[in-house]
């Protein structure tokens, strides 16, 4: 964007972005989100950040926005109930702008995020804005991993459309919301998602098949304001990828609460005017059509990485349908 004077910006939406984290091991990783957010070609910002189990990440994180003079910066110390959707409602609750985002503490954005974040706004039935998430990897090793599975490593770059789409959801790794969808429909359900990645599984949320947080608010506001959500490719951030999650123990217990979850939401809202499981189905239709045909000629190329590919797919499908299924059984 050119150069603002005070008075353009105060014409300009205010876009607040809620970050929240609780550890010191991501510190490095939040640096270089705040540096991103300090290189927006969007004027209007404001930050939020939300800290909770580390005094010494609140210090920390002060310091260093301080540092670098990001502007309109707020820090909060999250006393309540732990837990991400806990500490995204507070830093809701803080937020003054119009539009209300949200990014995960290991992203980077693109310097054009905010600025195309607004944008998406520019049609009054728009109540939602989610956009790509593309795997920054942790280690160059991981880039074996096919897009197809990327949802593994918590990035969307599985879901292909390269032009604004209508979802099911966001992806709270990066998404919006207008301030209307919390003043209709209210917060974040704090009892739903799974805790801590692979250490917080709970056996309730096995047993119990519970959703993603952000499934169940998204629709919760389609319903309530009668608006849609949709997806801009334009709205593009990189996420951290993480090593641990191409373990197995890990790979078998996110795929398995992938099929469990879906099928609860199913049983939830089986009376939804929509196809609920749409965006998994053309996934793995993809698969089948796409990246099995693909990899098994590549076994000829190179035997090893694609009987890796190979290998994961198996597993991780495998344990998604017995998740799914077993669900089905139990109800």
């Amino acid at each position: 964007m050119a150069e603002t004077t005070s008075e353009d910006l105060k014409k300009l939406p205010l876009l607040s972005v809620v970050i929240t984290s609780y550890t010191l091991n991501r510190l490095r990783d939040i640096y270089s989100l705040l540096d991103s957010i300090k290189k927006q070609t969007y004027p209007n910002i404001e930050v939020i950040f939300v800290v909770e189990r580390s005094r010494g990440l609140y210090k920390k994180v002060k310091e260093y926005c301080e540092e670098i003079g990001l502007p309109k910066f707020k820090i909060l110390w999250n006393e309540g109930v732990l837990g991400a959707s806990a500490a995204r409602n507070l830093g809701i609750k803080s937020a003054k702008g119009e539009i209300i985002a949200f990014v995960d503490d290991d992203a980077v954005l693109f310097s054009d995020w905010a600025e195309n974040m607004i944008k998406a706004y520019k049609n009054d039935s728009i109540i939602g804005v989610t956009g790509p998430v593309y795997p920054l990897w942790e280690d160059p090793s991981m880039s074996w991993l096919p897009e197809e599975f990327h949802w593994l490593v918590s990035c969307t770059s599985w879901f292909k459309a390269d032009k604004i789409v209508d979802v099911r959801n966001v992806w709270l790794e990066n998404a919006s919301f207008r301030r209307e969808a919390f003043e209709v429909a209210g917060y974040l359900d704090t009892k739903l998602g799974p805790r801590d990645g692979l250490e917080g599984f709970k056996k309730r949320e096995f047993k119990e098949g519970i959703i993603s947080e952000e499934i169940e608010f998204s629709l919760r506001v389609r319903e309530k304001t009668g608006k849609r959500i949709i997806y801009d490719p334009k709205v593009k951030i990189w996420h951290k990828a993480r090593i641990d999650r191409l373990r197995w123990k890990f790979i078998i217990r996110w795929s398995f609460w992938m099929g469990t979850s879906k099928r609860k939401l199913k049983k939830l809202y089986k009376k939804a005017n929509i196809n609920l499981i749409e965006q998994e189905q053309q996934l793995l239709r993809r698969i089948l059509l796409g990246f099995f045909p693909r990899t098994l000629v590549d076994l000829l190329k190179n035997p090893r990485i694609a009987g890796r590919k190979l290998l994961l797919a198996v597993v991780a499908l495998s344990f998604t349908a017995l998740g799914y299924l077993l669900f089905v059984k139990r109800t």
